[in-house]
C-alpha cells in the first residue's frame, strides 16, 4: 500500500492523527501558538466519520476535568494547550496521575512567565518533567522534533498511558507546532468497542449492571497509611518506567570530546552546529532526549567519562541543564546556552558558546 504523505503544520498533524489513531474525545480550548489542533479537529468533522467526540470547553479548567472523567470511563482522551493554559489545567492534571489514569496532553510551549509572548520557548520543562501540580507524581513526557513526530507521538503517547495508567505529555514548542513539514500519515485505527474497554480496562467506570459493580475513580485518601501505600506503588510504577521507556537519539557521540545536548527545535539546530564544528575539526556530537521524563540520565552519564565538556542547549533560562548536571555528577563540565523572549538562536551562537567553554577547559 502507498505511503500516506501529506504537508502539514506539526498542530495539524497532532490533530489528524488523533483522528487515524482512534481517539474518543478531545477538550480543548484556544491559545497561541496550538489553536490549529482544535481548529483541524472542527473543521475535519471526526464525530460523523470515527465518532470522535471535539468539545472546545469553556475554560482550560474545564477541559482538564473533561478529560478527568473521560479517562475514567477507559476511553482514549485528550488535550491540548499552551504554557498559560497547561499552568491552569495543573490541579487537574494532579488528579488525573493521582487516580491512575491514562490520557494524553499536548503543551506546544509560548514564551513567559505570565502571559509573556506569543513566540517559541522551552521553558515549561520545569513545569512537565518536575511536576507543575501538587503531590509526588509524574508524566511520561515526549519531546518531539519534527513534524513527523508530532504524529507519531499521539500513538506512543497514548500506548504508554494505557501500559503505564498514567497520564502522558507531548512537549513540543512553537516552532515544532508551526512549522510545515511532510508527514507519513499513520493508518486508521478501530475505536474499541464497549466490551474491548471492558476487557481491557476493568477499572473504568461503566455504570453499574446485573453482571458488573460499579467503579469508584479517585485520588482522594484520607488514611495517611493507605495514602502513602499509593504513593509507594506510584514510586514503583515510576521506577520500572524509568527503567523500561527511556528514549534518545545520538549524532556522532561515538567519537565525540565535546557534547551538546538539546530537544525539540533546539536539537534540529545543534545538527547543524555538529556539521560547523566538525568542518572546523572539533569534534562535537549531539544527544537529543526524546523522553524528557524518563530522562537519559544513564547515557549522559556514560559519556561523561568520553567527552571535555557538555552544552545543555535550550530556549530558556537554563532548565534541563540541572538534569544534565545531576547525570554527569560532577565528572565533567556543563554549561548551558539559550536564548529568551522568542528569539531562536542561529547554529553560529552555539558554535561560539561551545568554543567558549572549550577555551575554559
Amino acid at each position: 500500500m502507498a505511503e500516506d504523505i501529506k504537508l502539514m503544520k506539526g498542530n495539524e498533524a497532532i490533530a489528524h492523527a488523533a483522528i487515524r489513531y482512534g481517539v474518543d474525545g478531545y477538550f480543548g480550548y484556544p491559545i497561541t501558538p496550538q489553536s490549529e489542533i482544535l481548529e483541524t479537529l472542527m473543521a475535519e468533522m471526526p464525530w460523523e466519520t470515527t465518532g470522535m467526540v471535539v468539545l472546545q470547553a469553556e475554560s482550560e479548567v474545564a477541559a482538564i476535568n473533561m478529560v478527568y472523567g473521560g479517562a475514567g470511563t477507559g476511553k482514549k482522551v485528550m488535550t491540548s494547550s499552551s504554557s498559560p493554559g497547561i499552568s491552569l489545567k495543573q490541579e487537574g492534571i494532579s488528579y488525573i496521575a493521582g487516580a491512575e489514569l491514562p490520557c494524553l496532553i499536548v503543551n506546544v510551549m509560548r514564551g513567559g512567565p505570565g502571559l509573556g509572548t506569543i513566540q517559541p520557548s522551552q521553558a515549561d520543562y520545569f513545569q512537565t518533567v518536575k511536576g507543575g501540580g501538587h503531590g509526588d507524581y509524574r508524566l511520561i513526557t515526549l519531546a518531539p522534533s519534527s513534524v513527523q513526530e508530532m504524529a507519531d507521538f499521539v500513538g506512543l503517547g497514548f500506548d504508554l498511558a494505557f501500559k503505564y495508567s498514567n497520564p502522558a505529555i507531548i512537549l513540543a514548542d512553537g516552532i515544532i507546532g508551526q512549522m510545515m513539514e511532510k508527514v507519513v500519515m499513520p493508518p486508521f485505527h478501530k475505536r474499541r468497542t464497549e466490551e474491548e474497554i471492558i476487557a481491557e480496562c476493568p477499572w473504568a467506570v461503566q455504570g453499574k449492571t446485573a453482571n458488573r459493580k460499579s467503579n469508584v475513580i479517585t485520588s482522594l485518601e484520607l488514611d495517611p497509611a493507605k495514602m502513602e501505600e499509593n504513593n509507594i506503588r506510584f514510586q514503583a510504577k515510576y521506577k520500572k518506567i524509568e527503567e523500561n521507556e527511556v528514549r534518545y537519539e545520538e549524532f556522532f557521540c561515538d567519537d565525540a570530546e565535546y557534547l551538546l545536548i538539546a530537544f525539540g527545535s533546539s536539537a534540529r539546530i545543534c545538527q547543524k552546529v555538529v556539521e560547523n564544528a566538525r568542518a572546523e575539526g572539533i569534534k562535537l556530537g549531539l544527544l537529543r532526549p526524546i523522553t524528557l521524563w524518563p530522562f537519559p540520565a544513564k547515557i549522559i552519564a556514560k559519556y561523561a567519562g568520553q567527552v571535555k565538556g557538555m552544552l545543555s542547549v535550550e530556549l530558556n533560562a537554563g532548565q534541563m541543564v540541572e538534569d544534565v548536571r545531576l547525570a554527569v555528577n560532577g565528572k565533567v563540565k556543563v554549561e548551558h546556552f539559550g536564548r529568551l523572549g522568542g528569539i531562536v538562536f542561529t547554529p553560529d551562537e552555539v558554535l561560539d558558546a561551545l568554543k567558549t567553554l572549550i577555551i575554559e577547559n
